[in-house]
């Protein structure tokens, strides 16, 4: 993705996000030289803050996310807060696709906008799709999904997805922009994704102008 590119995308996000009442931490503005000597900081260390991806795929529209963790801890340093919460933009058709994850188990909530579209898989020893019928908790109530069955939440609802459960999301054409939280333990990007079909979690950056704020990604470059 060409940085240009990412920027508008923030400043896309930003606007959202004040539309919806939503509000950032501070440090969500700063401009990338106010990050130098930050480098011994949680949100350095545990990569908080911007995180967009077009999962190598070159069409952010299409197929990408974009996204502001907001607190997590650390698997690989044995950091004590054992939970996470990112905020989430997800487009009218845009995917996220499909995957799981080996350590974390989270609660997909739908802030506002539109609505959100969760198609849903098991997975097996071998981690293909299992085959067999799921059952998920969508707002503390059971409820039985078949294999590649889709939930939908309007504003408001939210769904429990366990270790293991397949899941590909995007936003129901129509409805607009929704507004995604995720509530969740340690949250490790870097080797807790199981994407069904391989691909880059990260995208690559061509670097047209200069950041106006820093992706998570963006720390070691910079700091």
């Amino acid at each position: 993705m060409k940085r240009s590119e990412i920027n508008a995308l923030i400043r896309d996000a930003k606007a959202f996000f004040e539309s919806m009442n939503f509000k950032l931490p501070p440090w969500a503005f700063w401009k990338p030289e106010v990050w130098k000597g930050m480098g011994d900081t949680e949100i350095v260390a545990n990569q908080l803050g911007w995180d967009l991806t077009d999962y190598g795929a070159g069409k952010f529209e299409e197929r990408g996310l974009i996204l502001f963790t907001i607190r997590n801890g650390n698997l690989q340093a044995g950091h004590p807060k054992p939970y996470a919460e990112k905020i989430m933009i997800v487009r009218e058709n845009q995917i996220c696709p499909m995957h799981f994850h080996w350590s974390k188990m989270e609660d997909i909530i739908n802030r506002g906008g539109g609505n959100l579209v969760i198609e849903l898989h098991g997975s097996d020893e071998e981690e293909n799709f299992s085959g067999k019928p799921l059952t998920v908790m969508v707002d503390g109530i059971a409820r039985i999904v078949e294999p590649g069955g889709t939930v939908v939440l309007a504003p408001g609802e939210s769904i429990t997805l366990e270790k293991g459960m397949y899941h590909r999301f995007s936003g129901e054409p129509g409805k607009g922009k929704v507004l995604v939280g995720e509530v969740s333990s340690v949250n490790d990007d870097n080797t807790d994704n199981r994407f069904h079909q391989p691909m880059p979690r990260f995208p690559e950056i061509e670097e047209d102008e200069a950041p106006v704020h820093l992706l998570c990604t963006d720390y070691p470059k910079y700091i």
